[in-house]
């Protein structure tokens, strides 16, 4: 057993000087040659503990990420020994194979539509447009990922996926958009449509070996029956139009006598609590003070996506890299007292949502955590003149 523990420590240290290598500089090929017994015996979960060290011992994320292709093409050879994860219709690591299967698809259609468009068939531009369109699908996808798969991995202290992965999600949402701006323009560029759709198809297509590859494997070894049973449930719900999304059920409290809960101005039950906090006209999110997300309001016309996965979950963690130092101060400024409140506002989608955050103290004044309100109020802008009377026409 010693003899085993050390030969794995051995290879560990191995694959992290390869990692430490390549953001050296060092070419894919010769690390290869150099390290090719180590990286023959890599496993997925052999190259997740070296990158979680080699983060943890200093290694930026945001660099990870720029080179976690050549990552996965150093070590291809080892990976591409490993079965596939077990799966069955209806499981979700099926269903998730099945949508990088239809993505394929997609990317398939875009490419005969674009080299008909440059071989100089106008009536395929349309077709083009058509395709692009289902580029979303891409976005759906990694939404799954993000806010159900991640928070479930956290929690047996695999942080790697959400911490390299969402930050290449990023950068691929913005190409999408980008590509699809760019197909919608006249006259259209088709040079600069094919270079900017090659290099996304390229950034997706890689995205599938990763999760194929690496995610998938290491969430059948380390996921229950009840995690996998929970996503399922979760997948269900955020496939639902918002307008129909049911409330998250939460356990019940210790009540107060006659079944309510007595707080400072008044008493409810937990229905009456439940019912207003979902019939809001904005999104709240509570934080604790230990910076742990503790209950989000599950509203008809919810903003951004919520699902029961994140309770529990560190609120930096439900944040792509780019904008982790952003919420990182706000917090760092309620619980240091410097502010109480921080806002800010977005066009998306065709709305104007205006997000706030708003620090929580006890009446002594220690810090207790931080609530989220998020509301779109593209109405409430174009509000003019006065309406002092009910018009039951509006």
């Amino acid at each position: 057993m010693s003899e085993f523990i050390n030969n794995a420590s051995k290879r560990k240290d191995a694959l992290k000087a390869i990692i430490r290598k390549l953001h050296a500089g060092e070419s894919v090929e010769s690390l290869q040659e150099e390290f090719n017994e180590v990286i023959a015996e890599a496993s997925a979960s052999d190259i997740a503990q070296a990158e979680r060290e080699v983060i943890a011992e200093g290694l930026p994320v945001a660099d990870i990420q720029k080179l976690c292709d050549l990552h996965v093409a150093v070590f291809q050879q080892g990976l591409e020994s490993q079965p596939a994860p077990e799966s069955v219709p209806g499981h979700p690591v099926y269903n998730f194979r099945l949508e990088n299967e239809v993505i394929s698809r997609v990317l398939e259609s875009i490419e005969g539509s674009l080299a008909r468009v440059l071989a100089g068939d106008k009536n395929a531009l349309k077709s083009l447009r058509l395709a692009a369109g289902n580029l979303n699908l891409i976005e759906r996808h990694y939404e799954w990922k993000e806010n159900l798969l991640f928070p479930v991995l956290e929690k047996y202290g695999f942080e790697g996926p959400s911490k390299v992965m969402w930050g290449v999600h990023n950068d691929i949402h913005k190409a999408i958009r980008n590509l699809q701006s760019l197909m919608n323009s006249d006259p259209l560029d088709l040079k600069t449509v094919e270079a900017e759709y090659l290099d996304m198809a390229k950034a997706v297509r890689d995205m599938f070996y990763k999760e194929e590859k690496v995610l998938l494997p290491e969430s059948m070894n380390r996921l229950s029956q009840a995690d996998w049973d929970m996503i399922k449930a979760e997948s269900l719900s955020l496939k639902k139009d918002a307008a129909t999304a049911e409330p998250v059920q939460e356990e019940a409290p210790v009540v107060a006598s006659e079944g309510k809960i007595s707080l400072s101005t008044g008493a409810l039950t937990q229905e009456q609590i439940n019912l207003m906090l979902t019939n809001l006209p904005v999104d709240i999110t509570f934080v604790d003070e230990n910076d742990k997300v503790c209950f989000f309001s599950q509203t008809s016309e919810r903003i951004f996506v919520r699902t029961a996965a994140i309770i529990g979950r560190s609120v930096q963690n439900c944040h792509p890299p780019q904008s982790v130092h952003v919420v990182q101060g706000i917090v760092d400024d309620f619980r240091a007292g410097k502010r109480d409140v921080a806002e800010f506002w977005i066009q998306m989608g065709g709305k104007f949502v205006h997000i706030r955050y708003f620090a929580l103290r006890d009446a002594q004044g220690a810090y207790k955590g931080v609530i989220e309100v998020t509301q779109d109020v593209s109405a409430i802008r174009a509000l003019e003149g006065e309406r002092r009377l009910l018009d039951d026409k509006a």
